[in-house]
């Protein structure tokens, strides 16, 4: 039922108005008290809300409405409200034909496996605790919550005198243009209002979806471009010269910005070589875990580990939150190249190396990874199996990992130099291909 970024499909098949009463009420019954419940601007999110809210006050909890909420900011909320879960109904930057339903402790962290099998074990089961007729939660509603969340985004980093085109894609990410104004900055905003049917481009900010961005800035002259998708919880950005930043990119920058010697970063086993370069040249380290950002909120708990990301956009300071916020990620690129220079200067300096991909429709992904983990730990001792089967070589890299949505498995290879990358990506094909004879 929950996948690692909560529940998420079609609206009207896999997520209904059923669906979101049975987690509400599944939800209050492992003992929260208080929920605080936002949505993205999709229309199907008020009667999902509605749903959700019914089964949670239905078993005795009181909910919190933020009504229309950007996910960090719901994630944030639940602390500000002394709430003990959050949720959002959102389904991120899936198609408008989606929604979805993500929960959130108080520390900004999304639920753990435990804590979402519990959940679904109520469901499955019908394992509700139904209140008595004078017993039943309170509805409330919070209008303070973007304030607030403008109000710590400001506090958290330094004025930045920039000029910004932020393209909040028809989202709920409109605190970040609020933020950037606050911090000093000449803020233009595009696709600014909610609409969930996401009319001005596809809500997940790639390159390709960002091209009226990337021209806007060029046309502008302005100093950085900002991209979220329709909950804000994910960041991409554009340079001055109107170039989409590649995540690994991003997550080098910020990753460089916030450590020093001994400090750790987080980031999925998909992620560039070159972070663990660039970190080594200052004595940081990187810890590698499964790709979704809850995995790397998970390890952002433990001590060291100062930041993590993955290059799909989502960032997390642990400091602030261990839910990924655009928001923060905005501003707090927006404080980088204040300080220290043009984003292509800093993207420039960064650099990129060759990586090859290739994804392989097969009909048995689960037991095609059983075979090939086995075949490729046998020959390389130490091989990471975390998430797939990832080997480092001296050259470089290889990942060959099954996707978690489609039968899928995907190949992924990278190198400091092409040949190299070559090489090392027909090792990985080759036993893929073993198996696929």
């Amino acid at each position: 039922m929950f996948g690692t970024s909560g529940i998420r499909g079609p609206v009207g098949e896999v997520v209904t108005g059923d669906l979101a009463l049975a987690v509400g009420r599944a939800l209050a019954s492992t003992g929260v008290e208080r929920v605080v419940v936002g949505r993205d601007p999709r229309d199907s999110g008020r009667f999902l809300s509605d749903a959700l809210s019914a089964g949670l006050r239905e078993c005795g909890t009181d909910v919190v409405h933020l009504g229309l909420a950007a996910t960090p900011t719901v994630a944030r909320s639940v602390e500000w409200q002394h709430a003990d879960a959050g949720v959002s109904i959102t389904a991120s930057h899936n198609p408008e034909t989606d929604n979805g339903i993500k929960l959130w402790n108080p520390s900004g962290q999304a639920f753990d496996a435990d804590q979402r099998e519990e959940v679904t074990r109520r469901i499955e089961e019908e394992d509700f605790n139904l209140a008595g007729w004078d017993e039943t939660g309170d509805k409330t509603h919070w209008d303070g919550a973007h304030d607030r969340h403008v109000e710590t985004l400001v506090d958290a980093v330094e004025p930045a005198d920039l000029s910004v085109v932020v393209d909040v894609g028809n989202g709920a990410g409109g605190a970040t243009a609020d933020a950037l104004y606050e911090l000093g900055c000449d803020v233009e905003t595009l696709n600014g209002q909610p609409d969930g049917r996401f009319p001005a481009r596809p809500s997940e900010p790639t390159s390709e979806n960002c091209q009226s961005l990337c021209d806007h800035v060029i046309a502008t002259g302005a100093d950085l471009g900002i991209a979220h998708d329709g909950d804000a919880d994910r960041m991409m950005a554009v340079d001055e010269n109107g170039e989409f930043l590649p995540g690994d990119v991003l997550l080098t920058l910020f990753a460089r910005q916030r450590t020093g010697g001994g400090e750790t970063i987080a980031t999925p086993v998909d992620t560039s070589l070159i972070v663990e370069d660039v970190l080594a040249e200052q004595g940081a380290d990187v810890v590698r875990t499964q790709v979704g950002d809850v995995y790397v909120a998970e390890r952002a708990t433990e001590p060291g580990v100062v930041f993590g990301g993955e290059q799909s956009g989502a960032w997390i300071w642990p400091d602030q939150t261990l839910c990924p916020d655009g928001s923060l990620a905005a501003c707090r690129l927006a404080e980088l190249v204040a300080e220290t220079g043009s984003l292509s200067e800093l993207a420039a300096d960064v650099g990129e190396y060759p990586i090859r991909r290739k994804n392989i429709e097969v009909e048995d992904k689960v037991g095609l990874m059983a075979a090939l983990s086995e075949s490729v730990t046998e020959r390389y001792d130490d091989a990471n199996t975390i998430d797939g089967v990832r080997v480092s070589l001296d050259e470089g890299w290889f990942l060959i990992r099954a996707s978690g949505t489609q039968p899928l498995v995907r190949i992924a290879a990278e190198a400091r130099d092409p040949a190299a990358a070559n090489e090392v990506f027909e090792t990985a094909d080759a036993f893929v291909a073993d198996y696929m004879e």
